[in-house]
């Protein structure tokens, strides 16, 4: 999937593609992530520098989780679960790499919606999230243990609308702009 959009005038894509890990060793999992889904995200973008810097914003829906699948929670790249930031990869035109696994395979249900974002560098304003295209993707795991795998997907901007009030909450240090700045089109 190919998603465009513009940021300050200038055309970008993110090219997502979901696949099934037939070789865990070759994404640097376990053997246990086999059959599941891994994401690779990727940004181009004509922009140089501070130009070209981007975020990936995700929050998961897993029903595993505390809340039993009833909510979203934000989804930190694993080394820095700690941290202050709402992106779980920042960078110059950053790849988003993603292999959620599980060692059991009981029946569940896990649902990420990603988002490619940016912040403006000004004297004035910093920690401000901009989103710019957002997309599903996951998987479930049946009784009988079978995976299936989603996505990706692209999603309205409303969803990172519906996200606003806990992406808030979680990072008060940060402002959120309402929506995507531009619409997205899957290509």
């Amino acid at each position: 999937m190919i998603l465009s959009f513009v940021r300050e005038g200038r055309a970008g894509s993110v090219e997502a593609t979901v696949e099934r890990v037939e070789d865990p060793a070759a994404v640097g999992q376990t053997a246990e992530a086999r059959d599941f889904p891994c994401l690779t995200a990727r940004v181009a973008y004509p922009g140089r520098g501070y130009d070209g810097m981007f975020g990936w914003v995700q929050l998961v829906r897993s029903s595993d989780d505390a809340s039993g699948g009833a909510v979203f929670g934000m989804d930190p790249f694993v080394l820095f679960p700690d941290s202050r930031s709402p992106y779980c990869y920042f960078g110059l035109a950053p790849t988003l790499f993603d292999s959620p696994a599980r060692l059991d395979r009981a029946p569940m249900s896990w649902l990420a919606h990603t988002f490619l974002a940016w912040t403006p560098i000004t004297e004035t304003i910093q920690r401000h999230v901009v989103p710019l295209v957002g997309f599903a993707w996951g998987f479930d795991i049946d009784t009988s243990e079978n995976i299936t795998i989603h996505g990706p997907t692209p999603l309205p901007d409303t969803t990172w609308t519906a996200h606003l009030a806990f992406l808030r909450a979680q990072h008060p240090a940060w402002t959120f702009a309402p929506q995507p700045t531009t619409r997205n089109r899957n290509t």
